[in-house]
């Protein structure tokens, strides 16, 4: 394990060869610059170097993707305000939670994120499969990442897994994310500690994981995607199959901190498909088509933010959301009033501002109108949560 992080680093020590095993040359072929040797035994190695039988360098490793692979938005029946908001998300690397009843779509929306996401970098594609090469996710026919990770933990897992760890520490859930997405369905059934550890990488984009055996910090900026039901039986109130009190269903949502809810940028009703939408034949818009305004809308961001380590609009620094996401005198007024009315935070004021810089770039607009702030505002009503 850790074959590629290997590569590289001895690639800036200035190696020109490299020997490892059969099964690890190809993932050794991403350094790039480096003669790699795949060897099947020491036998066949102590030939090779005294010239009895000379092993063959391994041919650079060339990727092939093939976007069919993941699953498509044209799937999905229905929900198109939900659509509109996880192409807001993707646009922008926004935090997105989904909330409705069983069989609503949730998850069926939160997996085919991915395919609407920007590809990689091949800088990117380097960092994350590090990471899962670390963590013996690599294997031969498979040794570099060619689309965004998609991590879905269950919600039993512990903190440590959660942030990594072990004897030996080993990347954990937040950074096999890296550059992708994390995905926890039913959010309130993890553990209150495992959610609370996600704050501080939420907002660093990295982990310090502290053992007895050291101290190793890793990458971990991602997209954090959060499904729930709307209570604990699950229906709802407005459904009439929902019983569960007030009471009940306040104490259900307070699982999820506040702090917490605060750094999700979207907070997304999904309601229950209607008959007319499951029965519409025509084809709904496929992932390519979504995929094709996004990257339009990164595209402005990467000049926005070229000579900087900011890659989208998620990740504005306050100083760059001061510079960036002015606004007219409508959109004050708009904003003011949202602000006292919503009791927003400092925190929630900013990543509100993040997302209206991104409804905009999806718009083609070089200014913040009042109307994307409007729609921005709309992904920020916590009410939902009560019903």
């Amino acid at each position: 394990t850790g074959v590629l992080p290997m590569a590289l680093a001895a690639k800036k020590l200035g190696v020109e060869a490299l020997y490892v095993p059969k099964e690890n040359a190809a993932e050794a072929t991403l350094a790039e610059g480096l003669t790699v040797y795949g060897v099947e035994s020491v036998p066949a190695l102590t030939a090779h170097l005294s010239g009895a039988a000379p092993i063959a360098p391994e041919k650079p490793w060339r990727p092939e993707r093939n976007d069919s692979e993941l699953p498509d938005f044209r799937d999905v029946k229905g929900q198109e305000n939900v659509k509109r908001a996880l192409e807001i998300a993707a646009a922008g690397g926004h935090n997105i939670l989904l909330i409705g009843s069983p069989g609503a779509g949730k998850s069926m929306l939160a997996r085919r994120l991915p395919s609407i996401l920007p590809d990689m970098t091949r800088k990117e594609a380097l960092e994350a499969t590090e990471i899962w090469s670390v963590a013996g996710l690599t294997d031969s026919s498979h040794p570099m990442l060619l689309h965004r990770p998609f991590r879905a933990p269950h919600h039993t897992l512990s903190a440590s897994a959660m942030t990594g760890g072990g004897q030996t520490p080993k990347p954990g859930e937040i950074s096999l994310a890296h550059h992708g997405v994390l995905f926890l369905d039913e959010l309130p059934e993890f553990h209150r500690d495992v959610l609370e550890v996600l704050r501080a990488p939420i907002e660093d984009g990295e982990v310090t994981i502290t053992r007895a055996a050291g101290s190793i910090t890793l990458p971990s900026r991602f997209m954090l995607v959060g499904a729930m039901n709307p209570c604990r039986c699950g229906w709802g109130h407005p459904s009439g199959r929902c019983h569960c009190t007030k009471q009940q269903v306040e104490k259900y949502v307070e699982k999820i901190s506040g702090p917490m809810l605060d750094r999700m940028d979207l907070h997304v009703n999904v309601p229950s498909v209607e008959f007319e939408a499951m029965r519409r034949r025509e084809k709904a818009e496929s992932s390519a088509d979504v995929k094709a305004r996004v990257n339009a809308a990164r595209d402005v961001q990467k000049q926005r933010f070229s000579g900087t380590n900011i890659t989208c609009n998620a990740q504005m620094t306050p100083a760059m959301v001061g510079e960036f996401c002015t606004l007219d005198a409508a959109g004050e007024k708009l904003l003011k009033g949202a602000f006292e009315r919503l009791g927003l935070t400092a925190r929630s004021h900013d990543r509100l501002l993040r997302v209206a810089r991104t409804i905009a770039d999806l718009d083609g607009s070089e200014k913040i109108e009042a109307h994307h702030l409007a729609e921005a505002i709309q992904y920020r009503n916590t009410d939902i949560l009560q019903g």
